[in-house]
């Protein structure tokens, strides 16, 4: 980019004359005179700087291209290359308009707040396009390597690089924590591989670990050790060849028959701190969006609320910052959260209300000042909820995993219930399922742990056996009831006496997990027949 201004001001120079007569340039009119070949080049001259001149003038303001790929074209500093596995790439993307299509549409949001801290930073702009090779632009995206986000970090990288990673948030997902960690880990693996680039992103890939043992194990035979002569897991093989063949295609998209879907060079979104846990349907409320909408530019955000401990900053769009800012600024200290007051039952323990009201043991103790687990029936908590009902948040974690489970992979859909010392292994092997595919139906990775009662699905085209039917198939264990509210009944005496959760009651009814009910009433509830209930 700087050297394209260093250009762009030495043509200034040369043609200074010229551009001086930019502002008082009228249309050309036929009027049937013969021109001579002097004038007719002096006008052309003339309209020439002008373009010049826009196009010097346009670049310093920073937006002058008509959209960001062409910014991202012009920031190009890694060598084309010429290689067969480069070609084996480029061949597949350029047969896939449909997926560039969906790739465009994924970045518009992001994509020029990449484009801006890698230009600050003066890196390759290359880099700009390595979200298509690990998410496809796709903030969500999850692997079966447990990486996470746009830049696809797995947990221990993440939190290498500060992105915090609890039930309420994971920064690995976070645009602004990632793209910031992304760019750190790969200048410090430009540095630490003596300024090669190639070797760096293949770092980024594998870890900087197999890169160096690829790059010594060659130079203890005295061969190459450049990037195409190491010897590199399959995946890091592909990788950086995807990389340069996304960097040919950007070059120059008509020579491969592709067209890039706009996006404009301009900034659309801001960082607005809110300043304290605050509830996402909220700030949406306050800022005249969709909750969907701030998921999808806060990614970062696993629950109905932001972190009580931060971050606290979110990403809304440029047009809407002075509306939420207003609306936060009439809020009282208490009013980002609604706060509820809770009657300890017996038998009831800070997990179960913490599960009841989607939060945490810990912050329930925090707000509470408790200190260890004993509480005392009669007691009351104050307790944090969401201000709408848990399932209009459709993209929290929890939502997000319940609508990646329902998509039907085959005939058969069976719910297992995860007993202890169970693994991904052990129920693959039960139902005769790959443990990767298992994973990805319930929005895992093979390595993740499993949790006693977790529940998972298993997709098959077989009928399941009888064994497995028993207690495991919804269709053989689960029967839709009616069930008629009775005085003093409420959600969580009811969901303890069919032996649900009070949030899937509320699911199946469309109820908020804090409405009171009327004697009389009438719930449809899903009970598990091997179950003895009273």
């Amino acid at each position: 980019m700087k050297t394209h201004r260093r250009h762009a001001a030495l043509l200034a120079l040369l043609l200074m004359p010229f551009v001086a007569a930019c502002s008082s340039m009228q249309p050309r009119i036929d009027t049937g005179e013969v021109v001579v070949p002097a004038a007719e080049e002096a006008i052309q001259a003339e309209a020439l700087a002008c373009e010049i001149d826009e196009l010097i003038e346009a670049h310093e303001l920073g937006v002058g291209e008509l959209d960001l790929w062409a910014r991202i074209r012009s920031g190009f500093s890694l060598p084309e290359l010429d290689n067969p596995r480069i070609d084996a790439q480029l061949d597949w993307y350029a047969r896939h308009q449909g997926y560039l299509d969906r790739v465009a549409t994924r970045a518009t949001p992001y994509l020029y707040f990449i484009v801006e801290e890698i230009d600050r930073r003066g890196i390759p702009m290359e880099i700009a396009l390595l979200p298509i090779v690990e998410s496809a632009f796709d903030p969500f995206a999850y692997s079966h390597g447990r990486a996470a986000g746009l830049w696809q970090f797995i947990p221990g990288t993440g939190k290498r690089f500060d992105m915090k990673q609890n039930w309420w948030y994971d920064g690995r997902r976070d645009v602004y924590a990632a793209t910031m960690g992304a760019l750190d880990y790969l200048e410090y693996l430009h540095r630490h591989f003596d300024g090669n680039w190639l070797h760096a992103v293949a770092a980024y890939n594998s870890g900087e670990g197999n890169v160096g043992r690829a790059i010594r194990y060659n130079e203890r035979r005295d061969r190459p050790t450049d990037f195409w002569n190491l010897r590199l897991p399959r995946e890091t093989a592909a990788y950086v060849p995807k990389l340069l063949a996304l960097q040919k295609l950007v070059a120059n998209p008509e020579r491969y028959g592709v067209t890039l879907q706009p996006i404009a060079n301009e900034p659309v979104l801001a960082r607005v701190d809110v300043g304290r846990q605050v509830d996402l349907a909220l700030v949406a409320q306050l800022a005249g969006m969709e909750t969907e909408e701030i998921y999808l530019l806060n990614p970062g955000f696993n629950r109905w609320a932001t972190d009580p401990d931060g971050p606290h900053e979110l990403f809304v769009p440029l047009d809407r910052v002075e509306q939420l800012e207003q609306g936060l600024a009439e809020l009282g200290p208490g009013d980002t959260i609604q706060w509820r007051r809770h009657y300890i039952r017996p038998g009831e323990n800070l997990g179960s209300i913490a599960n009841r009201y989607d939060t945490t043991v810990e912050l329930l103790r925090e707000v509470n000042s408790i200190r260890g687990n004993v509480i005392r029936a009669g007691d009351t908590l104050t307790v944090p909820v969401a201000m709408k009902s848990l399932d209009r948040y459709s993209l929290t974690a929890d939502n997000r995993l319940e609508s990646k489970q329902n998509v039907a992979r085959a005939k058969h859909k069976i719910e297992h219930r995860v007993a202890s010392g169970e693994s991904f292994w052990s129920i693959s092997h039960k139902y005769e399922v790959g443990i990767r595919e298992l994973a990805k139906w319930n929005g895992m990775a093979p390595r993740d742990p499993l949790r006693a009662g977790q529940t998972l699905v298993v997709w098959t085209d077989e009928r399941p056996s009888f064994s497995q039917a028993v207690g495991l198939t919804p269709e053989a264990r689960l029967r839709s009831i009616t069930y008629t509210v009775r005085r003093g009944d409420s959600l969580a005496r009811i969901a303890s006496r069919f032996g649900v959760s009070v949030g899937e009651i509320a699911r199946w009814n469309e109820l908020d997990m804090n409405d009171y009910l009327q004697p009389g009433q009438r719930l449809r509830l899903k009970v598990d027949v091997t179950k003895q209930s009273t």
